[in-house]
Parts: structure tokens; C-alpha cells; sequence
């Protein structure tokens, strides 16, 4: 029979085995080293992530160059790509 305290001490192991990961911002959907999120120019069912009202995340926009949808790009080469609504942005915007 398992008791209260082994519960415990097992739960208490395995949250100090999770601790001792690693764990970077990019492991957890955070920014990536050397690029940056630039919306506008994600191709559809192409973004990374944020893509607008009806969607939910990575893979689920509906139209090409979805201003509110982003892509990960090399870090400074977002607002020089251009796209037929106009050049990348930094911000979401209508599209």
C-alpha cells in the first residue's frame, strides 16, 4: 500500500529531476537566437505562430500574407522582404 509520504516524496523527486533540465526560451516557444517574428509574410497554413480571429497557432492561417499571422526570419531581414500587400512588419497588422 502507498502512503501519503511516499506520494510525496515521489512527486517532490521527479519535480528536482525537471529542474535539473535545461531549458532554454526557444525550447518553450520563446524567441529564437538570431531571428525574429515578422508578420505579414507567412504563406497559408505557413506561419509560426498568432494568426488571427477563427485560428489557433503554428500552421492555421487562411490566406497568404495574413498581416496578424508571423513567421520567424533572419533577425533585420523582416522589413526589407516584400510581399504583394506591402514589405514585412515587426507588429501585426490588419491585413
Amino acid at each position: 500500500m502507498i502512503t501519503k509520504t511516499e506520494i510525496t516524496a515521489a512527486t517532490l523527486a521527479a519535480a528536482f529531476a525537471l529542474l535539473a533540465v535545461p531549458v532554454s526560451a526557444e525550447d518553450m516557444g520563446g524567441p529564437k537566437a538570431g531571428k525574429e517574428k515578422c508578420y505579414g509574410v507567412a504563406m497559408k497554413g505557413q506561419n509560426d505562430c498568432a494568426a488571427g480571429a477563427g485560428t489557433t497557432c503554428a500552421g492555421t492561417s487562411k490566406v497568404d500574407y495574413d498581416g496578424t499571422a508571423w513567421k520567424y526570419v533572419p533577425k533585420g531581414t523582416c522589413e526589407t522582404m516584400k510581399t504583394p500587400n506591402g514589405m514585412g512588419s515587426l507588429k501585426p497588422s490588419k491585413s
